[in-house]
């Protein structure tokens, strides 16, 4: 059921505010006394140099109006934009019906203005007041020359919300660009490669020629091995090694590689892990070139590496704990940075997986060796690289079928049980709802996986859309990623071909609706605690990310990352390509807001939460938010009409 309504009144059409970056809330404390000032604290105006609004000001006429007085009418000719300084007014269409109310600071005028000039609705005086009038002629000129001004006027919805979202990426990409930017754009030149059978002789004057410190072993364009300089040092000369030898007997085989769509600060925690400084890029099986952790380094824009680098010098749980209690400050800076939603969430969850690796490595370490492989599965925000401030841990661990528990299950419970308290004493709590891998049950070999898939799949029970949500969204963090592999190639396929799970699940997708009621006002959480609140997680990013879920295993998609599912269901024609790029935006846009909270709460010194108070939003916060839940709830409602009729039957 739907909370208290929050009526926060604003005329569609007209609330957007276009800043460089979401701003923190404006302050009512201090009293406006002149028209510059008045502008200066209200959108779009705020975002125009200090010398027009100086200029503005002299330009304004002012119109006092009383309740039921039209400052226009239904018609007639409008010449103005108008600001209201105080009081409110209303705006009927022509049956008479209210389309909005507002209040200081808002503006009504320009759809008459952008349409000819002839008024479609009347606007009328509520409360007594007055209103600054500005002259159709400078409005004109000041859309004409300043493109954040008139992108506040831009049609209301997944129009406006692209823009905002744009400018919230283009200003995020200059300072953290690093960390979040794809391996590609690092590759500089062709790959320095050999085939094999080349003699260590003739790939060191490869080497010397191209000036490389690595060469690439490749056959058939397909990435065989790689050789360093350090391996012709220790490999060649320390080891008084022929240099006619060839370097299949010295090459480092099946090397370690990403692909060129890979983000830099997964090269980072690739290189730290596997302790190695070039890094191969590879386009599918194709090597495209060579990165090297000096190239990465060198653009430095963050401290996210650092931490990871940190993690994997700990040398017991005290220590990674201590290293954790950086992550606050993490995301304090790079909110601060301007960093997008999407760069956060890659970048905080990085911290996570490289504590639960460090934990994995340090409990074998204690333990011994596994008797059996095993892969350890992330699930939820951290499969999804959504993670935050405020997230628990949901894991789970995923072992062969030759897997016996009186012989192995001593083992894996000490192992389990040692990095999940790991994770709970560096931040990341234990999961309410137990789904851990210290738990029995998500402790598990792959036939008992796949009969809980198979349950879930063709008896889609209340309890059993729970967990779809949950472990639809895994992805393999350590150990054997061909056993996690297997497991999802069996879950998608099942998925795919059950039109009435998916329907199913389609329609507990819509369960949480955006808070948006009549008029595009906030509906708020009714009471208790968070009471007077908006949800930005239930109610903001969980719909979107339900949707893109669904839109992936109706078309077996395997990713699991929320933009990474919208764009690929667009490409693979689940979605459409519009569809996905308004979700992306409002995914964005939402992410972004809840974020910005988040670190306003930790530099505050309070618990980072999700729940945001309308009070606290600026302008520019509050009309995009209503946009972007505009789309979420626009997107439901054709996903409910698609898959209703697979449901019924």
């Amino acid at each position: 059921m739907r909370g208290f309504l929050y009526l926060d009144y604003d005329f569609g059409g007209t609330g957007n505010f276009g800043a460089a970056r979401v701003p923190s809330s404006q302050s009512t404390d201090r009293p406006v006394t002149t028209p510059s000032e008045f502008l200066s604290a209200n959108h779009p105006f705020d975002v125009l140099p200090s010398p027009v609004l100086d200029e503005l000001a002299t330009e304004l006429t002012t119109e006092a109006f009383r309740a039921g007085d039209k400052l226009i009418e239904m018609g007639a000719r409008n010449e103005h934009l108008f600001i209201v300084q105080s009081g409110a007014v209303e705006v009927l269409d022509p049956e008479g019906r209210l389309l909005a109310r507002m209040g200081e600071g808002d503006i009504f005028g320009q759809r008459s203005l952008m349409a000819g000039g002839v008024a479609s609705n009347v606007v009328r005086g509520i409360e007594e007041g007055t209103v600054f009038k500005l002259t159709a002629e400078r409005f004109r000129a000041l859309s004409r020359d300043y493109p954040r001004f008139r992108h506040f006027f831009d049609p209301i919805g997944a129009q406006r919300l692209r823009g905002a979202v744009q400018i919230l990426e283009h200003e995020g990409t200059q300072s953290v660009g690093l960390l979040t930017t794809p391996l590609r754009e690092f590759v500089s030149r062709e790959p320095v490669c050999v085939p094999p059978g080349t003699t260590i002789r003739e790939a060191a004057q490869v080497m010397d020629e191209a000036g490389v410190s690595s060469l690439l072993i490749v056959e058939d364009d397909e990435l065989r091995g790689i050789i360093t300089d350090r391996d012709l040092r220790s490999r060649v000369l320390a080891a008084g090694l022929s240099h006619d030898r060839v370097v299949d007997e010295i090459m480092s085989q099946h090397p370690v590689a990403l692909d060129s769509g890979s983000y830099a600060h997964e090269a980072l925690l690739s290189m730290s892990r596997s302790g190695i400084k070039h890094l191969p890029v590879v386009d599918g099986r194709r090597v495209i070139g060579m990165v090297t952790a000096t190239d990465l380094m060198r653009r430095q824009s963050s401290s996210a590496a650092y931490i990871v680098r940190e993690i994997d010098r700990c040398t017991d749980v005290a220590s990674l704990v201590a290293v954790s209690r950086q992550l606050p400050s993490l995301l304090v800076n790079l909110d601060s940075a301007n960093a997008t939603a999407h760069s956060i969430g890659q970048l905080v969850t990085s911290m996570g997986e490289a504590i639960t690796i460090r934990l994995l490595q340090l409990a074998e370490g204690d333990l011994g060796p596994a008797p059996v492989p095993y892969a350890w599965l992330a699930a939820g925000s951290q499969a999804r690289r959504e993670q935050t401030a405020h997230s628990d841990q949901d894991n789970c661990l995923l072992l062969p079928d030759e897997y016996d528990e009186s012989a192995h299950g001593a083992y894996f419970e000490q192992l389990t049980r040692f990095v999940c308290d790991g994770l709970d004493a560096s931040g990341y709590i234990y999961c309410p709802g137990e789904i851990m891998a210290m738990t029995p049950r998500w402790r598990q070999p792959l036939s008992v996986w796949k009969r809980y898939f198979s349950t879930w799949i063709n008896e889609p029970d209340p309890r059993a859309l729970v967990n779809a949500t949950v472990f639809f969204d895994m992805r393999c963090l350590h150990g054997d990623s061909e056993l996690f592999q297997t497991l999802r190639t069996h879950y998608l396929e099942m998925a795919k071909s059950n039109r009435i799970f998916i329907a199913f699940l389609a329609a507990n997708a819509l369960q949480f609706q955006p808070p948006l009621g009549f008029f595009r006002n906030f509906v708020l959480v009714k009471d208790g605690e968070h009471g007077r609140t908006l949800d930005l997680k239930h109610r903001g990013v969980v719909p979107i990310i339900d949707l893109a879920r669904v839109y992936a295993l109706s078309h077996g998609i395997s990713r699991v990352n929320t933009r990474d599912r919208l764009e690929e269901a667009a490409e693979t024609g689940a979605l459409s390509k519009t569809g996905a790029a308004d979700l992306r935006d409002a995914l964005e846009f939402i992410s972004a807001v809840r974020l910005h909270h988040q670190a306003r709460q930790i530099r505050n010194g309070d618990k980072p939460d999700n729940y945001l108070a309308p009070k606290d939003l600026s302008h520019f916060e509050r009309n995009h938010l209503k946009d972007a839940f505009t789309v979420v709830a626009t997107m439901q409602s054709a996903m409910g009409q698609r898959y209703q009729a697979g449901r019924l039957g």
